[in-house]
């Protein structure tokens, strides 16, 4: 029998490849024609960060500025008036504020809980996002947002600087963590050489799979050795309140495999099995999935992966 199954690198490959495409505007508040300034498009990778659109979108609009000395790395983007964070992947900003019936203070006529991970819409991958020309296409597509470079919102984003370092240093902090959970130590992330440790950081900016591929192996463990915990973070989009929309960021240790009490496990053993996706966000957030019946408490919710809606996860 023909198996279809994907492997693993074709997998990261497709989610590598993932783009999404963006019109970006200037404030109209500092524009010298207001509104009528020309928005920048962009088919931009998912996976990589909004800030690295800054030097383009400098050059782009700085004949519009009102004040022509504004700096790259004071610019900052903001989705129907919400500051975004510089630290997340774009392709985890559509899904939260844009993507499958998201938490936005502008959904009409919606009176829904937020609280439990993305509602059901319509099925979405990483790789067809970026195709909002073809028929049903997503009509939230492309991203329309807002480019700023003043009045930097202090009480919701860290600023920037024109070296980098402060995004990097954020970059490289995550990273951290994910081989500590994994490994129990983070020495592997410590040991890297100052160039393999730019480089990383640098294949993430460019979307280069290849050079990430390459430096990321040294900081997994063997194959016979399996993982401590799995690295992961759940994003729960909460109800829009009067001023902005929000979510919480859920996370903890998950060990990779799970006894036959149903106790989640850090090794293998005879009576062991690998944890299922529906084992795991029960884990993290109990009163959003009964494991022992094989489904959750709101049937219309489902995990977002990627850009890909899994709603296999909580079918019973």
């Amino acid at each position: 029998m023909e198996n279809n199954v994907p492997s693993m690198n074709s997998i990261q490959k497709s989610v590598w490849e993932g783009k999404l495409p963006l019109e970006i505007v200037l404030a109209p508040s500092e524009s010298r024609v207001y509104d009528q300034t020309d928005p920048y498009l962009v088919c931009f990778p998912r996976v990589s960060y909004l800030f690295s659109l800054l030097p383009k979108l400098s050059d782009f609009f700085s004949s519009f500025l009102i004040e022509p000395t504004s700096r790259p790395h004071d610019g900052w983007f903001s989705f129907e008036g919400v500051p975004l964070k510089w630290h997340y992947p774009i392709g985890l900003l559509y899904d939260l504020y844009a993507g499958a019936d998201p938490a936005s203070k502008t959904s009409p006529g919606r009176e829904r809980d937020f609280s439990l991970l993305l509602p059901k819409k319509q099925k979405r991958s990483a790789n067809t996002d970026s195709d909002s020309g073809s028929e049903g296409g997503d009509s939230s597509l492309p991203w329309r947002l807002t480019v700023h470079f003043s009045d930097w919102p202090e009480q919701d984003l860290v600023r920037l600087d024109d070296h980098g370092i402060v995004i990097h240093d954020a970059f490289i902090n995550s990273v951290k963590e994910a081989d500590f959970l994994r490994n129990g130590t983070a020495k592997g992330i410590m040991s890297l050489s100052k160039e393999d440790s730019s480089g990383l950081w640098k294949a993430v900016e460019q979307a280069d799979l290849f050079s990430f591929q390459r430096i990321s192996k040294i900081l997994l463990p063997p194959p016979s050795q399996p993982f401590r915990n799995i690295p992961i973070r759940v994003f729960l989009p909460l109800p829009p309140d009067s001023s902005s929309p929000s979510f919480k960021v859920v996370q903890s240790p998950l060990p990779p495999f799970t006894s036959t009490s149903g106790q989640l496990a850090s090794s293998a053993t005879g009576s062991s099995t690998t944890s299922t996706q529906l084992q795991t966000v029960g884990s993290m957030i109990p009163s959003l999935v009964h494991v022992d019946k094989g489904e959750s408490l709101e049937e219309d919710r489902n995990q977002v992966i990627h850009g890909t809606t899994i709603d296999s996860v909580f079918e019973r």
